[in-house]
């Protein structure tokens, strides 16, 4: 037997423009479609008022019965929800698209991950230098403890040309990697 059903705002509303003879006698169809399944004998203004609600309380027994007519080992058709407790759909959501990200991530080999990653790199060698590219390469490349991801696989973004043009900039900010010219200039002077 059915535990509960939803009372939708429209049911109130067309109830409110009934007399309260015909309310209750609206609200007892109502209720007795919703739990037994079984039609009431309408007439008049409640037959009105039951056939404007009739669709949407069909919709909500169509709804219960074909979700017990499925099989689901873990719910408790006469409690409700699962034994593990309810997770909502946003959560369940965001669990399957993790899931998927985790296991293409996994389905290929971290040394092969990282050949693709120095592949990828190697048409900046020329526009940023070998040694600036090798630099970028080992920071990135870096794998978690686990040896599972490296660290621009942990990146919310990632953009190859974005992240080398700011690695780059930072690097003449700060000093710490000579531009192509400038490397070229002292290895001419030293030689």
């Amino acid at each position: 037997m059915r535990k509960a059903f939803n009372f939708y705002r429209s049911y109130w509303d067309v109830a409110n423009e009934l007399n309260d003879k015909e309310r209750l006698e609206f609200y007892d169809a109502l209720l007795k479609r919703e739990f037994t399944g079984e039609e009431s004998e309408l007439s008049g203004m409640v037959k009105f008022a039951y056939l404007s609600q009739k669709h949407s309380i069909d919709n909500q027994i169509f709804g219960y019965v074909s979700q017990m007519n499925k099989k689901h080992p873990n719910q408790d058709p006469w409690q409700g929800g699962t034994k593990e407790g309810k997770i909502t759909p946003r959560v369940q959501e965001k669990e399957k698209v993790k899931e998927k990200v985790e296991v293409k991530v996994e389905l290929e080999n971290i040394e092969d991950r990282k050949q693709k990653f120095a592949d990828n790199l190697k048409p900046f060698v020329e526009k940023y230098g070998r040694e600036f590219i090798k630099d970028f390469y080992l920071y990135w490349s870096e794998t978690t403890l686990n040896n599972k991801k490296m660290k621009y696989e942990l990146e919310k973004t990632w953009s190859l040309e974005r992240r080398l043009y700011k690695w780059e900039s930072n690097a003449k900010k700060f000093g710490t990697v000579l531009p192509i010219e400038e490397k070229t200039k002292f290895k001419a002077a030293w030689q």
